[in-house]
């Protein structure tokens, strides 16, 4: 559910008239915001709080007063004097007011070596138009902050400066490294261009507004929404029934493309993985790929069609040697196929085929650039938000699911809610990372996932695969590479069974 702020603002009125008191949303709202942080920055070090008059401040301070009992030293920016903020804000801080540290300048602050988290506790959805002058200030420093000091930017709600319903961003308006959403997602924060000032999203939840009137076409994934689509193994499973995945990738050159496609599809618990190369690679690849994946030579690619697989992965590092192999089997393939990489690029040069096989099992993963060559068969999409052009692309074929990769991944499929995926850092910027998720998704449809769910977990998984590979190998972002994303799916997996943001 998406909802817009009037939307949100009327649900929490509804609230208030059933007797729930604003100081017990805030209460919840705070504790959950210092559960974000903790997530995100597992070690203890300094927390800036930048406040407004607003209730978005006393949801900020809240937090503070959780987090500073495990060592988080406290510092604030005030866009007032505290006798000027609301009620409730003002309350809070004066709890606190003896663990915090008044600062004039953060740019010019000297903190400690370690951590460093900004809290952006200036604006909530009830604000519009430009910034005041005094805001203004203040959000252009917690930038600064951001990218001089590399502290990390979490926004309660929404970034302050962005437009809650449009993703518009005014002048200074915060770039945040993640969102921590209150109660409902607000339409704005999925907005073509707003996921710069955004970031992740993380979704805290509100008992209280767990109901709201919103576009139900459209849907954040986070773990309320993914962990009943993940299936629950029976004590008796075997093998076969996990799922037989096929992968044809790899070409000379290009090797670790169909490498991390098979670690993807094993770390997403495919039952069996089968990578089918020709007979020039085959002795190139096998020394490479895990001890757990069959490697099979093969004379034509066309072969795949008469083996026993659940679902195929098919272009990621493939080439375009054997390019009418490659497009029979995207013709005539009746089992669940993920089309990725140089596959997506074929069919970009060969519409008749999109357009015939409409109606089979498949799922398409582009980047922007590959979804461009596919667009050159549609001239009149182009300058569509991301959103609608993938919903179009799929209008006319009730078979086809089709992710649009990027850094606010969306999922469309005919019949179903379009999915905006909410995991997800820059660090994933790197070469691989769609070879990865082409092998998780084979892994999920081989398991008998419908594609729509299959492209939802997967994206989703991948994304907090890399988050993981941050704090708990305690690496930097640039750091990261798809072989660590593989590695950390059982990670992620878990992290949606208990629930984690």
């Amino acid at each position: 559910m998406i909802v817009t702020c009037r939307q949100m603002q009327q649900c929490e009125e509804a609230a208030f008239a059933r007797g729930v008191s604003a100081a017990a949303l805030m209460e919840e709202a705070g504790r959950g915001i210092a559960d974000v942080v903790r997530q995100f920055a597992p070690r203890a070090g300094s927390l800036v709080l930048f406040l407004g008059k607003g209730n978005n401040a006393g949801d900020a301070l809240v937090a503070a007063r959780e987090l500073v009992a495990e060592g988080w030293k406290l510092h604030a920016r005030l866009s007032c004097e505290p006798e000027a903020m609301k009620d409730l804000p003002r309350r809070h801080f004066a709890s606190i007011r003896s663990h915090v540290r008044v600062i004039e300048d953060a740019t010019t602050f000297d903190f400690p070596a370690g951590p460093l988290v900004s809290l952006d506790g200036l604006l909530g959805i009830g604000a519009q138009g430009p910034m005041k002058p005094e805001l203004q200030t203040l959000a252009r420093e917690m930038n600064t902050l951001r990218t001089q000091k590399h502290a990390l930017t979490i926004a309660m709600d929404i970034p302050s400066g962005l437009d809650g319903d449009h993703g518009d961003a005014c002048v200074d308006a915060v770039e945040a490294d993640l969102t921590a959403v209150v109660a409902q997602i607000k339409a704005g924060l999925l907005e073509d261009g707003a996921d710069h000032y955004v970031g992740r999203i993380v979704l805290v939840p509100l008992r209280a507004l767990a109901e709201c009137e919103g576009d139900a076409s459209a849907q954040a994934l986070t773990p309320g929404v993914l962990r009943s689509w993940l299936p629950r193994r029976p004590h008796d499973m075997h093998k076969g029934e996990a799922g037989r995945v096929g992968i044809i990738a790899g070409s000379p050159g290009f090797l670790g493309a169909a490498e991390l496609a098979c670690r993807g599809a094993l770390r997403a618990g495919a039952g069996l993985v089968t990578l089918l190369v020709k007979e020039d690679v085959y002795p190139l690849i096998a020394p490479r790929v895990p001890a757990e994946v069959m490697v099979k030579a093969v004379d034509d690619y066309r072969d795949v069609l008469e083996m026993r697989f659940d679902a195929l992965a098919i272009g990621p590092g493939l080439g375009f040697d054997h390019e009418k192999e490659i497009l029979d089997v995207l013709r005539q393939a009746k089992m669940p196929t993920i089309v990725d990489a140089d596959a997506l690029t074929l069919l970009a040069q060969h519409p008749e085929i999109l357009d015939k096989t409409g109606k089979l099992p498949r799922l398409m993963t582009p980047h922007p650039g590959e979804l461009d060559r596919l667009l050159r068969n549609y001239p009149g999409w182009h300058g569509m938000s991301r959103r609608k052009v993938t919903e179009a692309l799929v209008e006319t074929a009730p078979g086809r699911t089709l992710l649009l990769k990027g850094a606010r991944t969306v999922i469309a499929t005919r019949g179903q809610p379009t999915l905006f995926n909410t995991t997800g850092h820059p660090g994933m910027a790197s070469g691989g990372m769609g070879d990865v998720l082409s092998g998780v998704c084979a892994a999920w449809a081989a398991q008998r996932i419908p594609l729509h769910r299959t492209a939802g977990l997967a994206a989703w998984l991948c994304g907090r695969a890399a988050e993981i590979a941050l704090t708990r190998d305690h690496i930097a972002a640039e750091s990261l590479c798809a072989g660590d994303v593989a590695a950390h799916l059982g990670g992620a997996l878990l992290d949606l069974k208990e629930d984690r943001f």
